[in-house]
This record gives structure tokens, C-alpha cells and sequence, in this order.
């Protein structure tokens, strides 16, 4: 075995083998052949992957490793780390998008003479597609002896390539990165993306100075002779998105790696559109060495006030009549440090919108971001005014994130009315436009709420009388629905199965949630399924297969300790499972699905499942216990429990009600559209 052989973890080895990490560690201590540990530690050990996968094959237990995980294992216990062997993969992915005939012969031979012909081969497609030569800029070419290591992933990659395509390999090995890495990298959900692209407008030079992972950039639209330009302090994160934007698009990719307020790669740029989604509240962003920095047209920004200097940054970096679209926290509208620079953002025209997004748009998710839209000034405007613009009332109750298809009709609607007449009529609520003396004063605060209407008073009456009435009928429906006296009995003594003897013989098929999918399919979250709500989540966008739900499967989150489990019906049929979630699909003929989902949500059932090894307990769902019960008394039970859930889900409607009337009440005696008679 090579001392740079490609690791594994016991949870890598659990999917590789489709079992829990239990029955990884029960192998380990039964088993006097089972591998050895080579690197990790102690309580975290790791083990050589291809022993691992001879000795699931010797055992029976892996008559073949899934492609895409093996190479997904191949990327994550690579020597080097991850970063390194995405970094890999991308460069033989892009050689095969663009020379396939060449990896083809490249590939027919031994692991050494592969490494050393990609070398040469890649500086031919890396130096035209980046610019300049494959040393300049963010992507650097491999060596021969750097590649080795690689061989293995580097030819799976190229197996997946065949399968999915070059485009789809990366963004799943990146998708499944960004899964398993979700503290390390700060993402701009794809929805937002597409919505500051637009804002922005169709572009031909497009820059983005903070690309972490290029969502930005990949939601700007082609157009000919395009070119992109990307800057991310992380030099990996640079890299990938140099790859990310070269398979995905055929502009012309500049990446650089640096600290674009300190170390500006592209000084002479003059984009038609600028992107960014700058870190926030640094304060170690350079303000002791950059305070002569011509950028600081607007003023010189205060050490707190970081965001200022990226939106100045931004500014410097346009052609005139050139737009910028920042996402921006919102204290950076209301701040008494930045009022000077804002005062002079509104007075020569640069700023010209700002967004208040709901909950939950993006990280940081209990913060209401706001999205602000400048223009580099090509003249003074005759009557300025900004338009204000407040979503917030489109936030979810779920943790995918908020009504995105109406926040971006909401958004571009008002967005493109006013930019065409330069004014907007008040749309209660939404959005409005304001001059700018009226923002010009001792504050110099726009932030939208403070200056939007609130819906009419005859709309707010007329909208609690509504939420009264419907409030009435669900109660009325709440004891309807309330559950009969009951009667005690001994506890039953039944033989009992589990869900994983039940999977292994063919009752039910059991499925796990995945890290990617098409884009417009709805996702069921974990917390949809916890709070009793439509689908609400998305997952990184892959051509990896989604799981699709069906009607009478039974899904079951395995974090937080609770016990629940949802019966799809035929209004959330077709979702795409979301993380953190099992679905078991019952055969109809052997198990009633009511009856499974009842016995799964027991408190005692589950605690027996769970494991608490970490500050999170995790369901192992194959553990779960339910009773051997013919299918006619299975129904028996599935018909108490289905009358169960439909009283629990009136509660939850009426609660909800409940709390929109009582804060509705509670603002309509506040702002005067309620009396209190």
C-alpha cells in the first residue's frame, strides 16, 4: 500500500456499505482481518480505501462501490485534503470538456506515464482559457509528481465525466464538498444569485472581487465575447471558481487570488457590472494603509464601516453608467459612521435602490440582508430619487429560505419600472420611490422600512376579519377532530421487526436524502417535516438524482431527537428529499403506511434508535422497531394514527392563525387602523 494511498472514515466506509457507522465499528471488533487504521486519530480514525473495499468485497458486503461514491471518497481522503484534489480533478474535467481526444490518450496507459503527460497537455487548455500562461492568475498547472497521488480520482472523475458529463462531475464533487464543509465557506444560494444578476442587468465584462465559490458570476447570462473577472483572498476558493465558470460557460475566465481592497488584481477594469457579496464587518479590512486610495471617491470609510469600502471598490471598478449590485447587513444603511458616505452615495446619483430581503435570503439567516444597486454617475440626475423596496413579508416558515419567486417578481418589477422612468408610484408595503432631500438629513438612514407605507387600513381590517373567521372554522374542526376518550390496557407483547430487516426483505425500500438536484424541483426539509409545512428548501444545483417523494411514503428526519415521521400525501407528492431526512416506501401489500409512521413516532422507539455521541442526537432509522401485525389490524392502527395527524396539523393551522391575529391586532391598535371599541 502506497504511504500516499487515498483514506476513508468510518462514516465514508457506513456509505460505502449502505449501513450505520454502528455496524462499522461492530465489524472492527468482530473481526480480527478487518483493516487497519492508517492516519485520523484515536477516536476519529481513518482507514486506506482500497482495503476497505477489498475487504467489503471478500465479506459479501459491497458487490460494487456506487462510481460517484467511490470518486467521492477518492476526493475526500485524498493526501493532500479535498481542495487540492478538486483543485485536480478540475483541471483534468476541463481538459476533457475541451480535448477530449487527448485525455483518451493520456488515459490508456500506466498512473505514471498519465501524470506525466498531463502536465504539457493542461498548460495548453489552462493558458487559453485563463489568460496569459497557467502561472499567472489563480490556476496553476500540476506537476507530474503533484498528479500522482491524484491517478486514482483523476481517472474516476473521468469514468463520471463519461457518465454525467464534464459540467455535472464538478459541480457534484464541488456540491458534495460544500456539503460536508458547510462551516468553512460563507455561499450565495443560487435564487439570490440569479436575482442580483438580473438586477444588474445583461453585461458583457462582468467582475466579482469576492467570488467565493462563483455563484455570482454563474448566474450572470451568456452573452458573446463575455468576460468574467473573479478575486477571492482564498486561493482555492479562486481556483474552483476558475474552473466552476470555465465548464460552465465559454466567456473568458480571469481569476486572481489576493485581497482586492489591499491587493486589487484588476486596477484598469472598467466592467459593465459588478457582482459582490463582500465578508461583513471586518475590521482588519486595511483601513491604516489605504487611506490616500483614490477608490475612496465617496469618502474614506471608517474602520467599521468595511462594507462602504466594497461598495466605493465597487464603484471604482465600473464604466461610467456601469451598475453594481451589492448584498449588503443592514446596519450599513442606518450606521452614524458611514452617514457622510452615504450622504454623498445619494447626493451624486451612485446610489440608486436598496433591498431589504427576507429572513432567511442568506447567511447570516436570521438577519434581513439588504441588496443595494449603484450606478457609477454619467451625469447628475434632473430629479433624483432611490427606490426603497422591503420583501420581508415574504420569509418562510421553513430553512429553505423565503418565497423566492415572489420576492424576485416583487424585486424586478419595481426594480425596471422605476429604472425606466426614473420614478416609482407607492406600492404599499413593497416599495416606493424617495427623493433624496427627504433621506438627506441628520441620520442619512434608508433603510426601507422606515420609509415604505403600510398597507392600506381598509386592506389590514378586512385581512383580520378574514384570519378571525378562518381562525373560528378551524377551531370548530379542532374539536371535532379531538381524539375520543380512551381505555387502558395492558402493555402488548408483540414480536417486533425492524426497518432494516423489513428493507432487507423487500417491504420497504429505503432512501436517503441527497446533496443536489435540479434546480426547480421543491425540496422537503427536515424542518417542513418537523413543523408540518409545504415544501420550502432547495440543494445545490447538480445533475446528481434527486430522491422524489411519493404518495404514502413515510419520511422520517434523523437529527434533533424528535420523534416524527410524515406520511407524503398528494399535496407534496414529487418534492425532492431534503438532507438530514430518510424515506421509506412501504409496499402496500405487506405494510400499511399509517401504521409504519404511527410505531415510528414512539417515544421509546426512538430513544432506543438514537445515538448521542455528539451534541446532536442522530436517528439510526434501520434500527427502529414496529410490531408483526396482520396488514388488516396494520390498517386498524393506521387509521387512529391518520386521525391523529390530521387533529395535530389543525392545531398547528389554528396556532398559526391564532398568532397572526393577535399580531395583527396588536399593529392595528398601534398605528391607528384598529379602534379599540
Amino acid at each position: 500500500m502506497q504511504d500516499n494511498a487515498t483514506e476513508v472514515t468510518a462514516a465514508g466506509i457506513a456509505r460505502l456499505a449502505g449501513v450505520g457507522r454502528a455496524a462499522v465499528s461492530n465489524w472492527r471488533r468482530r473481526h480480527a482481518d478487518f483493516p487497519k487504521p492508517v492516519g485520523g486519530t484515536e477516536t476519529s480514525p481513518s482507514f486506506a480505501l482500497a482495503d476497505v473495499e477489498a475487504w467489503l468485497r471478500r465479506q459479501g458486503k459491497l458487490a460494487e462501490v456506487p462510481l460517484r461514491e467511490r470518486v467521492w471518497q477518492q476526493l475526500a481522503g485524498h493526501p493532500e485534503g479535498p481542495v487540492t484534489a478538486l483543485t485536480h480533478a478540475g483541471c483534468v474535467l476541463l481538459l476533457i470538456h475541451e480535448r477530449p481526444t487527448v485525455w483518451l490518450d493520456a488515459g490508456a496507459g500506466s498512473d505514471e506515464r498519465l501524470t506525466a503527460m498531463l502536465p504539457d497537455e493542461l498548460e495548453k487548455v489552462i493558458a487559453p482559457r485563463f489568460g496569459g500562461t497557467a502561472h499567472e492568475g489563480a490556476v496553476h498547472t500540476p506537476t507530474g509528481p503533484e498528479l500522482l497521488p491524484s491517478a486514482p480520482l483523476l481517472r474516476g472523475a473521468a469514468e463520471l465525466a463519461a457518465e454525467l458529463g464534464a459540467r455535472q462531475t464538478f459541480e457534484f464533487l464541488l456540491g458534495r464538498h460544500l456539503d460536508a464543509n458547510p462551516r468553512q465557506y460563507t455561499l450565495t444560494p443560487a435564487e439570490l444569485a440569479r436575482l442580483m444578476a438580473d438586477l444588474a442587468g445583461p453585461a458583457r465584462t462582468v467582475l466579482d472581487p469576492a467570488c467565493g465559490t462563483g455563484a455570482l458570476l454563474r448566474a450572470v447570462a451568456a452573452r458573446p465575447d463575455q468576460e468574467l473577472y473573479a478575486q477571492d483572498s482564498a486561493a482555492d476558493l479562486a481556483a474552483l471558481t476558475a474552473f466552476r465558470l470555465a465548464l460552465n460557460t465559454p466567456a473568458a475566465v480571469r481569476a486572481a487570488t489576493g485581497d482586492s481592497l489591499r491587493a486589487d488584481a484588476h486596477p484598469e477594469l472598467r466592467a459593465d457590472a459588478v457582482l459582490c457579496h463582500p465578508p461583513f464587518n471586518e475590521r482588519n479590512w486595511g483601513h491604516d494603509e489605504l487611506a490616500y486610495d483614490p477608490r475612496w471617491e465617496y469618502g474614506f470609510p471608517a474602520r467599521t464601516e468595511s462594507e462602504l469600502a466594497w461598495v466605493q471598490h465597487a464603484l471604482a471598478r465600473l464604466r461610467d453608467g456601469g451598475t453594481a449590485v451589492l448584498l449588503m447587513p443592514p446596519a450599513a444603511a442606518s450606521r452614524r459612521s458611514g452617514r457622510r458616505i452615504r450622504a454623498d452615495l445619494l447626493r451624486r446619483g451612485a446610489l440608486r435602490a436598496v433591498v431589504a430581503l427576507p429572513v432567511g435570503a442568506a447567511p447570516p439567516y436570521n438577519i434581513p440582508l439588504h441588496l443595494w444597486v449603484l450606478r457609477r454617475p454619467d451625469k447628475a440626475p434632473a430629479q433624483p430619487e432611490v427606490l426603497l423596496a422591503d420583501t420581508g413579508q415574504f420569509a418562510t416558515e421553513g430553512r429553505g429560505g423565503p418565497d423566492w419567486q415572489s420576492v424576485r417578481d416583487t424585486v424586478l418589477d419595481a426594480w425596471r419600472a422605476y429604472d425606466s422612468a426614473g420614478t416609482l408610484p407607492e406600492r404599499p408595503g413593497l416599495a416606493r420611490s424617495v427623493p433624496v432631500i427627504e433621506l438627506l438629513d441628520d441620520d442619512v438612514d434608508f433603510a426601507p422600512a422606515r420609509h415604505l407605507p403600510p398597507p392600506t387600513a381598509a386592506d389590514g381590517a378586512e385581512q383580520l376579519t378574514d384570519v378571525r373567521a378562518r381562525l373560528g372554522r378551524t377551531l370548530r374542526l379542532t374539536a371535532d377532530l379531538t381524539p375520543p376518550p380512551v381505555r387502558s390496557a395492558p402493555p402488548a407483547r408483540w414480536p417486533l421487526t425492524t426497518v432494516g430487516e423489513l428493507a432487507r426483505g423487500g417491504a420497504l425500500v429505503l432512501r436517503t436524502g441527497g446533496s443536489g438536484g435540479h434546480a426547480r424541483v421543491p425540496v422537503l426539509t427536515d424542518h417542513d417535516v418537523l413543523a408540518g409545512t409545504a415544501p420550502s428548501g432547495n440543494l445545490p444545483e447538480s445533475e446528481e438524482e434527486a430522491v422524489l417523494t411519493e404518495p404514502g411514503d413515510v419520511v422520517v428526519p434523523v437529527l434533533g431527537g424528535g420523534a416524527v415521521a410524515r406520511v407524503i400525501d398528494d399535496a407534496t407528492q414529487g418534492a425532492a428529499l431534503g438532507r438530514n431526512l430518510v424515506l421509506l416506501r412501504p409496499d402496500p401489500a405487506a405494510l400499511d403506511a399509517w401504521f409504519l409512521a404511527g410505531f415510528l413516532r414512539g417515544t421509546a422507539n426512538n430513544r432506543q434508535a438514537s445515538s448521542y455521541a455528539s451534541t446532536a442526537t442522530r436517528l439510526d432509522v434501520r434500527r427502529l422497531q414496529l410490531p408483526r401485525l396482520p396488514l388488516d389490524e396494520q390498517r386498524r392502527y393506521g387509521a387512529r394514527f391518520r386521525a391523529l395527524d390530521e387533529f395535530e396539523r389543525a392545531l398547528r393551522h389554528a396556532s398559526r392563525l391564532g398568532d397572526q391575529l393577535v399580531r395583527g391586532m396588536y399593529d392595528g391598535l398601534t398605528d391607528g387602523t384598529v379602534t379599540p371599541d
